[in-house]
């Protein structure tokens, strides 16, 4: 435990020079010591396990270091370009406190209710993502789709998935790789907004995607 607490107090002591970093700088410097600092934690309780605290707290900071994604001037260039594109649409375009570029995307852009087919709204925000993903060929992306609560899980986990997909065919028949998108449905079981009226539902119905540089990566 001693030696768990100084690999993390060693780790927020380098965190304190970010003082006169950049901004993209300082996002990179806290994205990979905290991701560093926990992989530290896990690693001292793992090594302990197997007798050898100290090798597992240092593996498990040199895992917490790789496994972060850092926030480069491409992902803030992306950022920009996606916040043009997605101007006045309603479209949610932010950084995540781990470095990934989310796009919230609601239904009234994304999806009609109980389609998966994308509406001719969101086209232009997804060509303008897939240009910045095929000049930003590090990056990995992850789409999610929601649903709101209305019809069963045996309806609405398939559909959440459907949507996800036919965002990642999108991308790809633009030229983004299909092996650089993972796809997911969590369906109605992360509302974001109640069930209980028509406004809450249409948050609901959502399709999120993040973009990722991971850490060593150029």
């Amino acid at each position: 435990m001693k030696r768990t607490l100084t690999v993390l107090t060693a780790g927020l002591l380098a965190l304190t020079g970010c003082a006169n970093m950049s901004d993209t700088q300082k996002r990179t410097a806290v994205g990979t010591g905290v991701g560093a600092a926990a992989g530290a934690a896990l690693g001292s309780a793992v090594g302990k396990s197997g007798g050898a605290t100290r090798s597992g707290a240092l593996l498990g900071a040199a895992v917490g270091g790789i496994g972060t994604y850092i926030w480069s001037q491409r992902m803030e260039e992306q950022k920009r370009a996606m916040e043009q594109a997605s101007a006045g649409t309603g479209v949610g375009v932010v950084q995540t406190a781990d470095n990934q570029l989310k796009l919230d995307i609601p239904s009234d852009v994304s999806f009609d209710v109980g389609r998966a087919d994308i509406k001719p709204d969101m086209r232009p925000v997804l060509d303008r993502l897939a240009q910045t993903l095929n000049a930003n060929p590090a990056t990995e992306v992850r789409i999610v789709g929601h649903t709101d609560s209305t019809g069963s899980d045996a309806v609405n986990d398939p559909l959440s998935v459907n949507r996800a997909s036919s965002t990642r065919q999108y991308l790809v028949n633009r030229g983004v790789a299909a092996q650089r998108i993972a796809i997911d449905g969590r369906g109605a079981h992360e509302p974001v907004a109640s069930n209980s009226s028509e406004a809450g539902r249409a948050q609901n119905r959502r399709v999120e995607i993040f973009v990722a540089e991971p850490a060593g990566r150029s």
